[in-house]
């Protein structure tokens, strides 16, 4: 044990790690190719510079050889490019320490699809998965001196239409926009182990890229490596963490060896195991036990401590090779549970035996074109989550199994994932190649994934199962082409799939599809029945174009979807367009716009609860706003209707380009009104009156794992700042609950004047500070009689931000703050204001921002055509 602990403590001070070869022979090398790419059109001459990871559509940009995809409508004009075969090669000379190994290996983390590889000629593999990693033994084959690895990308379109003519049938594909690609109705997104998005949605365009999306690295070694160290959560409690640390181990020849693992920033062994390998794969356990441990907690419940353990593997006094996990030890567990009555079933999450509210949004790609993402990108979207007192992401399966770092961040930040498999809105094949297909694409992912604390839910696909009962897909069939169809569905995702989970994740939740109610429901006829159990999709408002109280009514046990379109704002707009698109009636801004109801339901959403604006500008401040009433009324109703409903993840948080979305943040990280009204409706603690049967009913609706005690106060002014009424009271808020702490006659707040007139504003202090605050209207907005107030601000700089200071002379709604030339965030925006008080806002800028002297501020009662009174 003390020469373990030797070895171990040197090797940490020293920080050895599998990244790199110095010195001594015993140790990995790993050389990454990222220069010197080059990359051409299969077929002809010229070669152009590329990079990697990249893709074909970004390296002809870098060219010139094409204009920005996204400006105007460029995108129609390079649909060609996924009907070419690329090609793209490298000559590297490898150094004299890789060339010594006994084993050379290269590693492809990602190739965008179809490619053969060649390496001096030779065939070393060929790759037929966006999703999977690729490797080659190339121990033969490399040479001293000039290498040259040439890989030949096929075009995914023409693969694609060979599959499905051997299909003999087409498989339905909802957003698979075949049309814009010039190919009618041939949909072969199915067929194809890539990203779903690349091939249109409803929210972005259509781009089949191919290339080196991930990074390409060149390894050798000697007698062993470590492949894999999988830290197995068996038992968590507070007291004590019991856990099993998996190491599997390539070995080139029979030998014994001694595995070890560690703390690493303590420097302490926790367990050590004498093994003898076999030539091959080894997978040994060494069991752990951790007493009082710091246990990892989702934001806003605790600490986000995170572990860092080594695994180590020795030969006699020689380290092999060395492997660092870090991760959060928890325990999360989806709670499924019948309700008394036996009408329906709970459906929440369980972290370190404490039921949570989830609080979040779906989660998209961040961009058309993936290598673009950088690792400040990541940052940026994960934090805004956590910034808007988030708590999960649903990582959707229309995209990818995401970067590391994306990962490493909500592990970071306590953002818990709900992941689907990449599967949406599609029925897929069912042969037997297809199938050993996504059983190695899932394997390798969840290898490379489940050390991660942040993952909470593995689910097997978006909307198919809703889709197949309810969309009339059925009806394109006969009866022996649905039983196929069928099958199929069956063994990915009730039988693959979870056994995929068990067997690599075990302990971890699967849920077959989202939204679903669960296995063996046959009471589909029961109205509402999808409000009882499972998780719901809730698009009545916006596609079924009902009104946004439809929200209060229809709720279910987790609400993983529900949204509303806005564009986002005009410095975003102006990237795209020219000053003649600027109008949601022009074809640029028609292009752009991917939901079949289109900009025009926007305008007709207005037209029910705002006055017209008072130009495009202005639109697209009442549209943002609009947007931000109508979502947050969801998300105050779900977290209102806690323990029966338990989550509420909004769509989206993010974009992959320019466009109208239902997006609170934009392709470029601008918050949108929506953000900063998920920032309030998510408060740990919130204050959420509803209107019901001639009563107020306030709830207080806390995150808290304590009771709070203070005093709630509501005030009742009339628009042009009267105070008509005070109430107060003393009220305590339970814990993790929602309650309703005051109900007050509807009569109380008439008879002071007309609901037109009239607003709530309630605060919650507990000693002297202000824990949270609302304001509540009684009326749609067009309805309401809103002066127009003069706000006066002032800006101060310090150091790196500034400050801002806010008056007015009368109640003023929605106040925005926007400046034309620097980018970044406020802390709050958006905001009500009364008058009599001094409001501050920081400002964050983004970039290089000297001057703030084009603060723009802007409120509700100013933006319409006719300004207010």
């Amino acid at each position: 044990m003390r020469r373990i602990y030797f070895i171990i403590t040197l090797l940490a001070s020293m920080g050895m790690f599998i990244t790199s070869c110095t010195g001594k022979g015993k140790q990995i090398v790993t050389k990454e190719l990222s220069g010197g790419w080059e990359f051409r059109q299969a077929g002809t001459e010229k070669w152009f510079p590329a990079e990697v990871p990249g893709c074909v559509h970004t390296d002809l940009l870098n060219n010139k050889q094409i204009e920005d995809p996204f400006y105007r409508m460029n995108e129609k004009d390079l649909q060609w490019i996924d009907k070419k075969d690329w090609e793209y090669r490298v000559v590297f000379t490898p150094d004299g320490s890789l060339l010594k190994k006994k084993h050379k290996e290269i590693v492809f983390r990602g190739l965008d699809t179809y490619a053969d590889v060649y390496l001096n000629d030779s065939l070393i593999l060929k790759a037929e998965n966006m999703f999977r990693e690729w490797k080659a033994d190339i121990s033969g084959l490399l040479k001293k001196g000039s290498n040259e690895i040439r890989i030949y990308f096929h075009s995914p379109i023409k693969i694609g239409l060979e599959k499905l003519e051997k299909n003999g049938y087409p498989l339905p594909a909802a957003n698979d926009y075949s049309e814009i690609g010039g190919m009618g109705d041939k949909r072969v997104s199915i067929f194809i182990r890539k990203a779903p998005y690349h091939f249109g949605w409803d929210w972005g365009p259509r781009f089949v890229t191919s290339g080196i999306w991930r990074p390409v690295e060149l390894q050798g070694w000697d007698e062993a490596r470590m492949e894999d160290l999988f830290i197995r959560q068996d038992h968590i409690t507070r007291e004590q963490a019991e856990i099993t640390a998996l190491v599997t181990v390539y070995s080139e020849t029979d030998m014994p060896a001694m595995l070890s693992i560690s703390d690493n920033d303590l420097k302490q062994v926790l367990g050590t195991r004498e093994v003898q390998l076999k030539k091959g794969h080894n997978t040994f356990d060494i069991p752990v036990k951790i007493s009082n441990p710091r246990l990892w907690w989702s934001h806003g419940l605790g600490e986000q401590k995170l572990y860092t353990f080594r695994g180590s593997l020795l030969t006699g006094n020689t380290l092999l090779d060395s492997r660092l996990v870090k991760t959060g030890l928890r325990d999360i567990k989806l709670i499924r549970k019948k309700d008394p009555d036996g009408q329906g079933e709970s459906f929440y999450f369980q972290l370190n035996g404490v039921p949570v509210f989830m609080k979040g949004a779906n989660y998209i790609p961040n961009d058309a074109f993936l290598p673009r993402v950088t690792p400040e990108k990541y940052e940026d979207v994960v934090k805004r989550a956590a910034d808007a007192n988030m708590n999960m992401l649903r990582v959707w399966g229309g995209g990818i199994y995401e970067n590391d770092e994306f990962y490493d961040l909500c592990d970071k930040y306590g953002i818990l994932l709900w992941h689907d498999f990449m599967f949406a809105c599609s029925m897929y094949p069912g042969d037997n190649e297809f199938l050993e297909n996504v059983r190695n694409e899932a394997i390798q992912n969840m290898v490379r994934l489940r050390n991660h604390p942040s993952i909470a839910l593995w689910c097997g696909n978006n909307e198919i199962e809703t889709a197949w009962r309810n969309w009339g897909w059925q009806n394109l069939y006969n009866e022996e082409q649905k039983k196929e169809i069928w099958k199929a569905y069956d063994t990915l995702f009730h039988k693959l799939l979870p056994s995929v989970v068990n067997e690599y994740a075990p302990g971890m939740a699967y849920w077959w599809s989202s939204p679903t109610q669960g296995l063996n429901i046959t009471d589909y006829n029961r109205p509402n029945r999808e409000l009882y159990s499972g998780d719901v999709h809730m698009w009545s408002v916006w596609h079924g174009k009902q009104p946004f109280s439809l929200y209060e009514k229809y709720i279910g046990r987790f609400m993983s979807e529900y949204g509303f379109q806005s564009f986002p704002e005009m410095k975003t707009i102006e990237s795209f367009t020219l000053p003649e698109d600027r109008d949601i009636t022009t074809e640029v801004l028609n292009w752009h716009q991917r939901s079949a109801p289109g900009n025009m339901l926007i305008k007709t959403y207005l037209d029910m609860y705002y006055k017209p604006a008072l130009n495009f500008e202005h639109f697209l401040y009442l549209n943002h706003v609009l947007q931000a009433e109508g979502v947050s009324l969801a998300m105050e109703a779900h977290r209102r209707a806690m323990p029966w409903c338990m989550g509420s993840l909004y769509w989206q948080i993010n974009d992959c380009w320019q466009a109208p979305s239902w997006s609170s943040t934009d392709y470029f990280g601008r918050w949108k009104a929506l953000h900063y009204y998920a920032r309030r409706a998510f408060s740990p603690l919130l204050i959420s009156p509803e209107v019901k049967n001639d009563s107020l009913y306030v709830y207080m609706v806390s995150d808290s794992l304590t009771d709070q005690h203070g005093v709630l106060r509501i005030s009742l002014y009339h628009f042009d700042g009267k105070l008509l009424l005070k109430r107060e009271k003393e009220v305590n808020v339970p814990g993790n609950t929602s309650t309703i702490v005051w109900t007050e006659p509807m009569q109380t707040f008439t008879e002071r004047g007309s609901l037109h007139d009239v607003f709530l504003y309630a605060e919650f202090i507990t000693g002297k500070s202000k824990e949270t605050e609302r304001y509540f209207y009684f009326d749609a907005p067009k309805n309401l009689n809103l002066a127009i107030p003069e706000i006066k601000h002032s800006v101060q700089k310090k150091g790196k931000v500034y400050e801002i200071t806010l008056t007015t002379d009368k109640p003023a709604r929605d106040v925005y703050l926007n400046s034309a030339s620097c980018d970044g965030w406020y802390d709050d925006n958006y905001f009500d204001m009364l008058p009599g008080r001094e409001y501050k806002i920081t400002f964050y800028p983004k970039n290089d921002c000297s001057r703030l002297d084009d603060l723009r501020v802007v409120s509700l009662a100013g933006s319409y055509v006719t300004q207010g009174k």
